[in-house]
């Protein structure tokens, strides 16, 4: 994201000499040259450094921006006061006592940093504004047409806001961009069309809205994309065939629309430089193409949740540099190749028609694995047995519908930052009072196995527990659980199920 820095002078204090001294008659020098000495001095001491003000249009068109600002619990605008220069106020910088650009952002762990209102029309004062980033707000409204009446605009974040309605077809006016965003918005309706007169775009962020349509063919134009993100709206047909226009492309995010057909050959052409290919929760069908194989520096690969089928392509092994793979939800079949990643960040290969007998050697070699979900894949093993090269840091483990035997207090009691770990379904036999529960954890399943003993009261602390069919006994600790999580016990008692005798 291009940021634009405004150095504002600073003057140090003169070092003046002493008046007083001065003030005595020396003894060789007359009154004439210590009238001019001290007239000198005097007149050097009155000055002040003077800091040029901000233009007056760019103070009236922030100073209506803020008056649309129904809602500043932060007081994020406390600094923006008629009279003061506005080349000072927060998230402003300015060249040459013109502002160009108008930069406010939220906290989204911090929900008392918003702005509630309407982005006023009157930013259209601010001629030389040539990056406008409001983000993680609360801010409302139609598309701002205030954008046209800004002739040096080149950059346009307004993300995480409410704003709503159509993109209006002037948008194709803008051609001057180099960015916009309108990531999680409300706007609703097609992709204009004329969007794809914007040639100079690098990055076209449009996902987290409710688009529908397909998306607009003459996007193919905008041959400078680094980013083209749509992902999380309700666009359908199948995805064009246009990508070899994209030579510069590292970023391609169209998950969780409703898509359909099959993934086109044109992909093909961004394997040189593509980083991330995001197509999950569509309806994409077919096989898994052979030329994603070349894609050597993928980092992230989704495909989940779509209808995939066949085989997974043996050129994977080239993706060495992948860290992210999803595969999850699909009906893809045995064998998976081999592959050779020195160490993988997550991995999900859940509920497909696997049979991997064993976690994968270069899964359990990994030194940086966060996240490991391999339900319903075939999986045959003692938990015991698998011994991971690192259990610190994993945050997420599933390894349901598998058939799987021991305890996993080895693996459990050697993580510090767990949140969620699931292994229903398989035969899991240990008393559940040894397992520690760390204070990340929030979700545990270990419904329909073997495991029993005593509920511990360590479990009130998370968000999610099914400890369903097992052989546990005992009162039940205080929790917020339904009665579901703990039916089908041995002799489990206390709220919410029967009172114990």
């Amino acid at each position: 994201m291009p940021i634009a820095f405004y150095l504002t002078p600073s003057f140090s204090k003169p070092i003046l000499p002493n008046l007083e001294l001065l003030s005595q008659k020396p003894k060789n020098m007359n009154m004439k040259k210590l009238s001019f000495l001290l007239l000198a001095i005097l007149t050097f001491r009155c000055l002040k450094p003077i800091s040029a003000a901000c233009h007056v249009d760019d103070e009236a068109g922030l100073l209506a921006f803020k008056s649309g600002i129904t809602a500043d619990p932060s007081n994020k605008l406390s600094s923006w006061k008629p009279g003061t220069d506005c080349c000072t106020w927060a998230g402003i910088n300015c060249l040459n006592n013109r502002v160009t650009s108008l930069s406010l952002g939220g906290q989204p762990d911090q929900p008392n940093t918003f702005l509630s209102g309407k982005i006023s029309p009157s930013l259209a004062k601010l001629k030389f504004l040539d990056g406008i980033y409001l983000q993680n707000l609360n801010l409302s409204g139609p598309f701002p047409d205030l954008l046209f009446g800004l002739p040096n605009l080149q950059y346009v974040y307004i993300e995480h806001n409410r704003l709503s309605g159509r993109i209006p077809d002037k948008i194709g006016n803008l051609t001057q961009l180099g960015a916009l965003s309108f990531y999680y918005n409300q706007f609703t309706g097609p992709i204009p069309s004329s969007i794809s007169k914007l040639t100079r775009l690098t990055q076209l962020n449009l996902g987290g809205n409710l688009f529908t349509g397909s998306i607009p063919y003459g996007i193919k134009n905008l041959k400078s994309l680094t980013l083209f993100n749509l992902e999380q709206n309700g666009l359908s047909g199948p995805i064009p065939d246009f990508f070899s226009s994209f030579s510069e492309l590292r970023i391609l995010r169209l998950s969780r629309n409703k898509f359909s057909g099959k993934i086109p050959a044109s992909i093909s052409a961004l394997a040189p430089k593509l980083a991330y290919l995001e197509l999950g929760h569509n309806a994409l069908t077919g096989q898994i193409p052979d030329f994603l194989g070349n894609f050597k520096v993928l980092d992230t690969l989704d495909l989940s949740y779509n209808g995939f089928s066949g085989i997974v392509p043996q050129r994977f092994v080239n993706l060495t540099k992948i860290f992210n793979l999803d595969l999850s939800h699909n009906y893809l079949t045995d064998p998976f190749p081999q592959l050779k990643v020195k160490g993988i960040e997550s991995l999900d290969l859940s509920y497909n028609s696997f049979h991997l007998n064993q976690i994968p050697k270069w899964v359990t070699s990994s030194p940086i694995i966060y996240s490991l979900k391999l339900a319903k894949c075939g999986i045959k093993l003692k938990l015991e047995d698998w011994k991971p090269a690192e259990t610190y840091f994993y945050d997420f483990i599933d390894l349901s519908e598998n058939e799987i035997t021991g305890s996993p207090i080895g693996l459990l009691n050697k993580t510090d930052f767990l949140v969620g770990f699931s292994a229903s379904g398989n035969k899991l036999k240990f008393n559940l009072e040894s397992l520690r529960i760390v204070k990340t954890l929030k979700q545990l399943d270990l419904s329909r196995n073997l495991v029993f003993g005593k509920v511990p009261s360590g479990v009130s602390g998370l968000d999610r527990l099914n400890v369903s069919h097992n052989h546990l006994c005992g009162p039940l600790p205080a929790t917020k659980f339904a009665a579901s999580a703990f039916l089908g016990n041995d002799c489990l008692c206390g709220a919410p199920l029967a009172p114990c005798k």
